[in-house]
């Protein structure tokens, strides 16, 4: 149990008023962690943190942030320090896609949204958060990615090219920070029922078909990244770096 033993941890998460990040979030605090969410709406991510926190086990405190402005999150970031000290873990989750079409066919304004959110917002907190980190000699971030990154997309193609981009971020830190005793990895689901895809499984028929192609016949759920959020925050994944990992229910196989 010690490798999974988050005590005396702080965790700061993005995107973690529900869904997957909440799920992470408990998960991170079930392991005794104190845990900082963060997420747009104030009144979704107050009720979240009384949510863990009347679990008893570790400590929530919310702070609300929207990741597309840079003053936001040193404010956030700064909020953690007071809330709970030095940041031994970081898990970028929130992200957008307010476009679907073709690539080229984008509005530059949705272009530089989709950027800004999915990948320049994660390097904005590992530069915050590195010195925390490389203080200790040692820290975990991980990037909630996609499976779409691993291919080509006529209607969400946009969004699968951010989320190869944080992919291509996170081993670029990893590479950077490395010597120091920092550790970056992706983390790719696949389709998840959460709200922000819920166009993609929303409709009998639609989630039907995508089941049948999943070797595990169903959709994901937030919960099944509740253990490897805890396994990359944790010693357990003491020695893994640079990766993308897929949780997909095996839609994804590499080939």
């Amino acid at each position: 149990m010690s490798l999974f033993d988050l005590t005396g941890k702080t965790a700061l998460l993005t995107g973690a008023s529900k869904g997957m990040g909440l799920a992470m979030a408990t998960a991170l605090a079930d392991h005794g962690a104190t845990v900082v969410i963060s997420a747009r709406k104030p009144d979704q991510l107050e009720a979240a943190a009384a949510q863990i926190n009347a679990r008893g086990k570790g400590r929530a405190h919310a702070v609300p942030c929207n990741v597309v402005h840079k003053d936001q999150v040193q404010a956030l970031v700064d909020r953690t320090h007071d809330l709970a000290g030095p940041i031994d873990v970081v898990i970028g989750n929130a992200g957008v896609n307010p476009y679907y079409g073709k690539t080229s066919e984008i509005p530059d304004e949705a272009y530089e949204r989709t950027m800004q959110a999915n990948v320049q917002s994660n390097l904005w907190l590992a530069q915050m958060v590195a010195p925390d980190m490389v203080a200790k000699g040692s820290g975990s971030m991980v990037f909630t990615s996609s499976i779409g990154a691993f291919k080509a997309s006529v209607m969400l193609g946009t969004y699968a090219m951010s989320k190869l981009a944080l992919i291509g971020l996170c081993r670029n830190l990893a590479a950077e920070f490395g010597p120091k005793g920092l550790r970056f990895n992706a983390l790719c689901p696949g389709l998840v029922k959460t709200d922000f895809a819920r166009e993609l499984w929303d409709n009998p028929e639609t989630a039907k078909r995508v089941q049948e192609e999943i070797p595990l016949r169903r959709l994901g759920e937030p919960e099944d990244f509740a253990g490897i959020a805890v396994y990359l925050a944790s010693d357990a994944s003491r020695y893994m770096t640079g990766q993308a990992l897929t949780v997909c229910g095996g839609s994804s196989m590499w080939s």
